[in-house]
């Protein structure tokens, strides 16, 4: 793995499997922009260090245990792509749907953005939303 990959993977790591928000200044830039993310309710906005705290742990509080697991990295100048699965106990509400205890799995591609000092500026993503979505629904229904 490149220094950019071995970054980003520890990143992923620490801050959204760990939920170690601590350490968000140490892979950040000043200003974090989410470029494309259909379904974040960050999506087109740009963050400061207290902003992605407040997106990391307003995103892991239902899920608490998610775990992502990175399938494929590859780089392209200032950019990292990686192809990841995600899995999560659903412990709080989300998307409007009490928390049920069962297991949410979903799949996505994220470009994450450097900067000269191989801190993250960014992302682009793609993410099976719909699918945790459907998910929620069926795991509602059957403790009806």
């Amino acid at each position: 793995m490149s220094p950019r990959q071995t970054r980003l993977a520890e990143f992923i790591e620490r801050v959204w499997n760990r939920g170690e928000s601590a350490a968000v200044p140490e892979y950040l830039a000043p200003l974090y922009t989410i470029r494309h993310d259909p379904g974040d309710p960050w999506e087109g906005r740009s963050l400061d260090h207290a902003g992605f705290i407040e997106r990391l742990e307003t995103s892991r509080a239902p899920f608490p245990d998610q775990r992502f697991t990175i399938l494929h990295m590859s780089e392209s100048g200032d950019r990292v792509i990686i192809a990841w699965t995600w899995l999560a106990t659903h412990r709080e509400a989300a998307a409007g749907f009490p928390a049920t205890g069962q297991q949410i799995a979903m799949s996505g591609a994220s470009i994450y953005d450097f900067d000269a000092e191989d801190r993250l500026t960014g992302h682009w993503q793609v993410a099976d939303r719909l699918g945790v979505f459907q998910q929620l629904q069926a795991q509602a229904a059957a403790n009806k």
